[in-house]
């Protein structure tokens, strides 16, 4: 079949990229939305949108009926599913096809048999395909450990846990199925070896109707955090080249059991000693799916397309060239457990040679029921060297303003001598981010400029204004103080000079200083919208906070009390846990869900309960008082 329009069942950058394809081939585009998307960057794009009522994913972007619904409402004949909500769900995939319109993936036969991570082992284990042996949870011994939980039914890291105690493995079983349930609809999980400093790499894999299966090189993806990627590139570097070779005829092995069509994804452990395993097959488009097209030069959505249109592929593939690098850039404190955050992203703008696919514009909010990831940055180099370096002079150059991210790790981790000697494991931050996440860049300088831009008056302003309160006698030195990252910044200055520092010029958003003899450049952006300043540099970049007079005694807290790190769902409270308590530092008291993931909110110290506010399936604001724990005298 041709087809002519398409609707997107997916949300944020994955609909984004879709759409900005489907232009190219002269389609029309279709959305849809929750009501907390209504004014997303993916509704705003494309031709024609459709509300889904609610703000839930089970209510919104999960609901395969209001979907179809939809895209026969809006004249689409064919539908993409981007990756995650219903994109490995087979009854939907038959459900588009019984509508009369194209399913822009696999065959519903070849997603049912891999949906199912256990039924997928058992067929690449026909296939001959490597693979770790699954470990029956009621059976496992201290011999066992450690264990990986994961959820059978679906990826992104949800509903996996490490256990490395047996003592854990029934409450982390629950939490895994609870999470995998909520998440996919479907609490099936099951356990595996957890391989210490394995290597992530997958296999690209594209298949068309007529016998032909592309194996597109490979990726590692061992960077990650919380069993989610952070860091991709292609192709995985320091792989033997028979290594390589056994890992493309296994992915086509893989593809060609199930009879598989479209795009789809290989995925392998591979272990210390060079020795790979089967992971999963993902029947549908990576987020890291860019590598691969920059190193390939193809558009893999345009291909699927073509697929689903019945076009045949040439028999192989074209050679791949130079190598890629992408990072996931978060809006998260990796410092503060990877605590994602909300509000609203004022700036967003990466410099330099590199692609940028992202779901939000200057403006945007960045909500709390969906994933935390702003944008994906990618470089492409002859040598991999060359694409690091480069993708990491432009997150280091990049302006981001109004959310904390986790762009200086990704900086740091780009620069790190592990990284750059090729050799990336999945245990990379677990030995490394709190060197990674220390020492936060010194804002001194920033504060300075941050000073002077608030001092200068806007280039329109009356004389008396632009001469800054002329007298010809030295006055005083002006005062500011301003916190970034957590350190108050006090800073004295005269508007022309700074102990060793020579003010050259000042306006509301650009400060040049000369420090030690070098000139520098201070961006500074003044937000309308609330007091913060944002300075950007080549020095580092820093949110400053002005720091009032007087303090606002609303802002006192009782001693001992957790307020809410960020607005969520509260999803499980510990049992028996109830005001009068006893608890021990660091004791899980509850669990709260944000942004697709479960946070664990901590005792701080040992003590008594002495007051509990939170209560399952309560929904709280960001700062809410969860409870207090009275701490135990020490005396």
């Amino acid at each position: 079949m041709t087809i002519t329009s398409l609707l997107v069942a997916n949300r944020g950058e994955i609909a984004v990229r879709v759409f900005r394809t489907a232009r190219a081939l002269g389609l029309a585009t279709v959305a849809v939305h929750s009501d907390p998307d209504e004014q997303a960057l993916h509704v705003r794009d494309a031709d024609a949108a459709v509300r889904l009522p609610g703000a839930a994913p089970a209510d919104t972007y999960l609901r395969g009926d209001l979907i179809i619904k939809a895209a026969l409402a809006a004249g689409a004949d064919a539908i993409h599913p981007g990756y995650g909500f219903l994109s490995e769900n087979a009854a939907f995939a038959r459900e588009v096809r019984a509508a009369g319109m194209a399913w822009i993936g696999p065959p519903p036969e070849a997603i049912e048999a891999m949906a199912s991570k256990t039924r997928a082992k058992e067929l690449m284990r026909a296939a001959g395909v490597p693979l770790l042996e699954p470990v029956d949870p009621a059976a496992a011994t201290t011999a066992d450990l450690p264990l990986l939980l994961k959820a059978a039914a679906g990826g992104g890291g949800r509903g996996m846990r490490v256990v490395r105690d047996l003592g854990s493995l029934e409450e982390e079983l629950a939490a895994a199925a609870a999470e995998a349930r909520s998440a996919f609809g479907d609490g099936e999980v099951f356990a595996e070896p957890y391989v210490e400093r394995g290597r992530h790499v997958e296999v690209q894999i594209l298949a068309d109707a007529h016998g032909t299966v592309w194996a597109l090189g490979t990726r590692d993806c061992s960077l990650q955090r919380r069993h989610q990627k952070v860091i991709e590139e292609a192709p995985a570097p320091g792989l033997p080249e028979s290594l390589r070779e056994s890992l493309h005829e296994a992915a086509v092995a893989a593809a060609r059991a199930v009879s598989y069509q479209g795009a789809g994804t290989v995925e392998f452990l591979v272990t210390a000693d060079g020795r790979p395993y089967f992971l999963e097959m993902n029947t549908r488009l990576q987020v890291e799916h860019p590598v691969t097209e920059a190193v390939f030069g193809l558009d893999l959505v345009a291909l699927q397309l073509r697929v689903a249109e019945g076009t045949a592929l040439p028999l192989t593939p074209p050679e791949p060239v130079g190598h890629a690098v992408e990072a996931r850039l978060y809006a998260e404190d990796p410092a503060q457990d990877w605590r994602p955050q909300t509000g609203v992203l004022h700036t967003l703008a990466v410099p330099g040679e590199v692609r940028v696919d992202t779901g939000f514009a200057d403006g945007d909010e960045v909500g709390i029921h969906y994933d935390p990831m702003l944008a994906k940055v990618v470089a492409h180099a002859p040598t991999r060297a060359e694409a690091v370096r480069v993708l990491a002079h432009a997150l280091a150059g990049a302006r981001i303003h109004g959310l904390t991210t986790n762009r200086e790790l990704l900086v740091r981790s780009l620069r790190h001598p592990e990284f750059a000697a090729g050799q990336p494991d999945t245990g990379f931050y677990e030995r490394h981010l709190a060197a990674l996440t220390q020492d936060a860049p010194d804002a001194t300088l920033s504060a300075l400029a941050a000073a002077l831009a608030e001092a200068a008056p806007a280039p329109d302003a009356p004389l008396a204004a632009r001469l800054g309160g002329w007298r010809n006698l030295r006055s005083q030195p002006r005062t500011r103080r301003y916190t970034a990252a957590g350190t108050e910044y006090e800073v004295a200055y005269h508007p022309v000079d700074h102990p060793g520092v020579r003010v050259l010029s000042a306006t509301p958003d650009l400060v040049t200083l000369e420090v030690d003899g070098i000139r520098r450049l201070f961006h500074v952006k003044q937000n309308s919208n609330n007091s913060d300043l944002y300075v950007d540099s080549a020095l580092g970049a820093h949110t400053l906070t002005p720091v009032p007079r007087f303090a606002d005694p609303k802002a006192r807290t009782e001693p001992g009390s957790l307020l809410a790190p960020m607005p969520g769902t509260v999803v499980r409270v510990a049992e028996g846990l109830a005001p009068g308590a006893a608890v021990t530092a660091g004791q899980p008291l509850l669990w709260l869900e944000a942004m697709k993931m479960e946070h664990r909110i901590l005792a701080p110290a040992s003590g008594t309960l002495t007051a509990l506010h939170a209560t399952t399936g309560r929904q709280v604001e960001f700062g809410a008082l969860l409870a207090v724990v009275q701490e135990e005298s020490t005396s």
